[in-house]
């Protein structure tokens, strides 16, 4: 349908007039929705008495009527610029807004509970409204490059505003179930955006169903990266993404071509819920019936476990995570969940390698088949940061299974059948790389296990990944420096490409700084809490920086102040504190000139 209204006599003024109105609408749209949602949620986390939320109710109504009348508007108008093509999924949202504010407001008849905003009739008028807000974040996110901040700031910013946020949904009476401090709740909100899963409340106890799904959902957003999930749904909504946003958005997703930006953003998102989607799945089919009260309990166990795995973060239902009574002999399902943490932490980048790699092989095999075309070369898509991530990922997770055996056999593994035996090996050889699950009693491992869980912990994930750690690059760059150096050469050669000086003294400087950051972290908690031992400090402190969540039991007993400090190190250690100190320094130019080179005495 075309309209041909005349507002002016001069038809630019018309055009001019619908797009300053359609900016306004799209304006009032986005604010209408963000507090639409915010009251939501508010109603949702506080109470279901209806006379303590009376009014905010009525607000909440208001706004939602509000937004139905301003969608319709503003694709009335973009449909007379004939710009907006996406209007069928905006009016029917809409349409059903209106009407089930109508219905609310008794103009169809009584309904007893309908001043109630979490009554279960108005469960499509929640769903619509997070699914408009969902829609105009993503847009909003698309003009976060016009700030004109550096992307290491925003990346920052990001995490610090979805930990903010975290904290306040956790504090909400309904997250808990006798209530929470405001230090507690910040404790957890910044664990499981930074996808760490050390906790000083239990999951399955302290928190409700409503904590748990936020829980769940601030680990799912925070093992993506908050740019790359508002980013993807402000692509999808919009439909493509302009120019600037993909030259922002490259340096999050570590795709340097710029008009791959949105294909890879797109199979880093199918790839997540795939993955995610499949180990539910498995995990539902080889966890027994009757360990659940209900169907419904048991698939919420699969998902949670299943997006905590693929990101790394560790957080369990479970009081004493994967080692409770009637879990910890699942060994299949531990299984499922050990390589779901080895997808998500391998790096997305290594799995774009490889997806380009059999698309091209596929295609060729296809092409053979049904056209008989010969055989034609692959180049070599597998690169030099995915060849060295697979082989030092390999070869720390064979070192951590041998380890794990050989030093557990007179400890967690004994007892153990032989097939439990290895599935535990495998298990205790993975989760220390950030994961931060457990299938054992964490105090009852050797002494000998504990310092290789340092190891393992400090390395951690590979870049790009859900997982944290100074990422396997980095150790391999610096070995492979080493090398250099004891046998004389000049230059750090590996697979037929030379490393650049760059690399190197990005490695360097991460390790330094997390030195710097976790030996800071164990002085301070011991000064705080001198009552721990130090290498439970230690482990402490190194599973904070490097996102894992393994503890030897002492979160729940550290003081106020050593809780700051294990938070500040979580949340260094997810964004990095060589990219904290980039966004808060002033860039030097190069100089023109050159000093006189000098040796200094190493060794």
């Amino acid at each position: 349908m075309k309209f041909n209204f005349r507002f002016f006599s001069n038809p630019n003024q018309n055009l001019q007039f619908i797009k300053q109105l359609i900016l306004v609408l799209s304006r009032s749209m986005r604010y209408l929705s963000f507090g639409a949602f915010g009251l939501m949620i508010y109603e949702l986390g506080y109470t279901t008495d209806p006379e303590k939320l009376y009014y905010t109710t009525k607000i909440f109504e208001i706004l939602v009527l509000l937004l139905g009348l301003t969608i319709i508007l503003r694709n009335v108008f973009s449909n007379l610029s004939r710009k907006n093509k996406r209007i069928i999924f905006e009016l029917v949202v809409a349409i059903f807004l209106l009407v089930s504010i109508l219905i609310r407001w008794n103009l169809f008849g009584e309904y007893p509970d309908s001043v109630l905003l979490t009554s279960k009739k108005y469960i499509l008028t929640n769903i619509f409204v997070t699914l408009i807000f969902i829609q105009e974040l993503g847009k909003f996110s698309l003009l976060v490059n016009k700030l004109k901040l550096s992307p290491s700031l925003i990346f920052i910013l990001s995490f610090s505003i979805l930990t903010i946020i975290g904290t306040a949904l956790l504090y909400l009476p309904r997250s808990t179930t006798a209530g929470i401090s405001l230090i507690d709740a910040f404790f957890t909100a910044t664990s499981a955006v930074c996808v760490t899963g050390l906790i000083v409340l239990d999951t399955s106890t302290a928190f409700t169903p409503f904590g748990q799904v936020v829980i769940m959902t601030l680990f799912q957003i925070g093992g993506l990266g908050m740019m790359t999930f508002t980013t993807f749904f402000g692509f999808f909504f919009r439909g493509s993404l302009s120019l600037e946003n993909s030259l922002f958005l490259r340096d999050y997703i570590n795709e340097k071509n710029v008009g791959a930006i949105s294909s890879t953003l797109i199979k880093i998102v199918i790839f997540t819920v795939l993955v995610e989607f499949f180990a539910a799945l498995l995990i539902y089919v080889f966890t027994e019936d009757s360990l659940f009260a209900s169907a419904g309990q048991k698939l919420f166990f699969s998902a949670f476990h299943a997006i905590s795995a693929f990101c790394n973060a560790g957080f369990s239902t479970l009081s004493s995570g994967l080692y409770e009574p009637g879990f910890r002999y699942l060994y299949h399902m531990h299984l499922v969940v050990a390589v779901t943490i080895v997808l998500g932490g391998i790096g997305f980048p290594v799995f774009i390698n490889y997806y380009n790699y059999l698309v091209r092989v596929l295609t060729g095999a296809v092409r053979f088949v049904f056209i008989g075309e010969k055989y034609r070369h692959t180049p070599r898509v597998s690169n030099i940061n995915t060849r060295l991530v697979m082989y030092t990922s390999t070869a720390l997770m064979l070192v951590g299974f041998a380890t794990y055996w050989y030093f557990e056999q007179d400890f967690t593994l004994k007892g153990l059948s032989y097939y439990g035996k290895f599935v535990t090996s495998v298990f205790g050889a993975v989760t220390p790389r950030t994961a931060g699950f457990n299938s054992v009693d964490m105090t009852a491992l050797s002494v000998p296990t504990i310092l290789i869980y340092l190891i393992l912990m400090w390395i951690g994930a590979s870049p790009g990944s859900t997982g944290g750690g100074i990422k396997t690059s980095t150790f391999a760059v610096a070995l492979l420096n080493t090398w250099s150096v004891v046998t004389g050469r000049r230059r750090m050669e590996i697979f037929g490409r030379q490393i650049s000086a760059e690399s190197n003294r990005k490695a360097f400087a991460v390790i330094a700084l997390s030195f710097f950051t976790i030996g800071l972290g164990v002085f301070l908690v011991t000064i705080y809490n001198p009552e721990l031992a130090l290498i439970d400090v230690a482990f402490e402190i190194f599973s904070a920086y490097s996102t894992v969540g393994l503890s030897l039991g002492i979160t729940a007993q550290l003081s106020t102040a050593s809780k700051l400090v294990v938070t500040v190190v979580m949340f260094f250690g997810r964004v990095g504190t060589l990219t904290i100190l980039v966004a808060i320094s002033r860039k030097i130019k190069e100089r023109r000139y050159k000093y006189p080179e000098e040796t200094i005495y190493i060794t």
